[in-house]
């Protein structure tokens, strides 16, 4: 077992990682006994949790509209409520929920540039919004092998906070404080703001309305303890769930291999309307 400078971030290593990468999923024991447990009861979408981790597509993999989503199947959006979600976030979501990329479990989406986050039920129902901390340096890769490095030896430029589609879980740090696993290979969770030191005005930092006081941590999420309390940890109790990182050097696109769902609309409409036009034009000479 491994962990870090308690004062700052608590990041305890219990085994080996549920991973998003391609490589062998190897289930830590808190993911495992929620496993056992869904897969007794059920999960939404009529899927169980190991069937639909297992179809979640590794970060990267190519999501093509005609290979996951038939063109007549109906237009699915996300409905953000009275947020003001960034564009980015609004296409990836949309994008989740129409190609069911999240396999019937529950998802977050973290949007560095505009420094929020936003949980959904597995359904794509919004479940709340809040403003987050995040890692100090700009970029979207993590430096291989960070996770296993003492805070004291990463340096300022290595402090991102990685884009990609993460598998998580709910854990808990030494402390018994619980918090969300996000990329477990870099370190990376999502848990309650750390206030231990002052001179970082951590609270101070998530209560203002702007985004270049949001760069603060190492690279985990930092999120206010209510909200944590909430909304995040009812959204993935008893069950895996999926954290879609948002990029900020470079396109969603490119990051996840999602689509327009508007563009797929727009396709599916200009087919019912080919479709039907022979059936229109059979109709008018059967008339004359």
């Amino acid at each position: 077992m491994k962990t870090r400078n308690n004062n700052i971030e608590v990041k305890v290593m219990v085994s080996k990682p549920v991973t998003r990468r391609g490589r062998p999923v190897h289930w830590r024991r808190p993911a495992l006994v929620q496993l056992m447990w869904l897969a007794a009861f059920g999960a939404s979408g009529g899927m169980t949790p190991a069937l639909a981790l297992d179809q979640a597509a590794p970060h990267g993999a190519p999501a093509v509209v005609a290979a996951t989503v038939p063109v007549s199947q109906p237009v699915r959006k996300v409905n953000f409520g009275q947020e003001r979600a960034s564009p980015d976030a609004h296409h990836v979501a949309d994008w989740i929920v129409d190609a069911h990329d999240n396999r019937g479990l529950p998802f977050a989406i973290v949007d560095k540039v505009d420094a929020k986050v936003y949980v959904f039920y597995a359904d794509g129902r919004l479940r709340g919004a809040s403003r987050v901390l995040l890692g100090s340096a700009v970029g979207d890769d993590s430096v291989p092998g960070i996770g296993k490095r003492p805070l004291s030896t990463i340096l300022p430029e290595e402090r991102t906070t990685p884009a990609g589609r993460f598998v998580a879980d709910l854990d808990k740090n030494l402390k018994g404080k619980q918090m969300l696993w996000v990329d477990y290979d870099s370190a990376i969770s999502l848990h309650p703001v750390v206030t231990s030191k002052a001179e970082e005005r951590r609270a101070e930092r998530l209560a203002s309305s702007s985004t270049l006081d949001k760069r603060i941590s190492y690279g985990c999420i930092n999120v206010p303890p209510d909200f944590f309390k909430t909304v995040v940890s009812p959204a993935f109790t008893k069950t895996s769930g999926i954290v879609y990182v948002l990029p900020e050097t470079r396109s969603p696109q490119k990051v996840f291999a999602s689509y327009d769902v508007d563009e797929r609309a727009r396709v599916m409409q200009a087919r019912q309307a080919d479709a039907g036009l022979p059936a229109q034009l059979a109709a008018q000479a059967g008339a004359n």
